[in-house]
């Protein structure tokens, strides 16, 4: 399978991003092709339909990326209860083509204690591209987030490091089998 992460964040080494990043060390470790999309280090244009952007280097690529994406994975910091803007923004150049039956789960990084109001946001953004939201979802806050910080050297021990690696790890690995369901089920309908 193939598995596009789309890193939500205008920040370098945002937590959200090395979540993201972590992940597609898990995808890959289960034997899937993953790739992470920094909305960072590849910026996209503000959305405008009414201009032509199809050739920007970078929506270019997203656009083909999403397309050849088996499943997705949206990161996001939580700002302000919402999700960012430079991730609505990357989502309103994408259409119902991109995520149409496809699963996606949502996983958010967020400075208080966790980050539901924006992965409830991306759930109904989601439905309204007919996606297949996951089952569950990802959220880090408050000391969660230490262990993907760019400072964290994986030496380090602190409370709870082990409880949320295993928590990713076992999201992820659900969203994998959903994932190869649906996959399996979409191939198995076009043979």
């Amino acid at each position: 399978m193939n598995i596009v992460i789309l890193a939500g964040s205008n920040r370098n080494n945002a937590t959200s991003t090395r979540l993201g990043e972590y992940a597609v060390e898990i995808i890959r470790g289960q034997g899937h092709q993953a790739s992470l999309f920094d909305l960072y280090t590849s910026p996209l244009p503000f959305y405008a339909p009414d201009e032509k952007q199809a050739d920007h280097e970078h929506l270019a690529d997203l656009n083909t990326r999403m397309l050849a994406a088996d499943a997705i994975i949206l990161s996001t910091p939580e700002y302000h209860g919402s999700i960012s803007g430079v991730l609505k923004n990357a989502l309103d150049h994408l259409s119902q083509a991109h995520f149409s039956g496809k699963p996606v789960l949502s996983i958010s990084s967020s400075g208080g204690a966790v980050g539901v109001s924006s992965l409830l946001q991306l759930q109904a953004i989601v439905r309204n591209l007919h996606g297949i939201n996951a089952q569950e979802w990802i959220s880090i806050g408050g000391a969660q987030r230490r262990r993907f910080e760019a400072t964290f050297d994986g030496y380090e021990e602190y409370e709870g490091s082990q409880d949320i690696e295993d928590r990713v790890q076992r999201v992820i690995g659900s969203f994998l089998n959903l994932a190869q369901t649906l996959t399996n089920a979409r191939n198995a309908s076009t043979s």
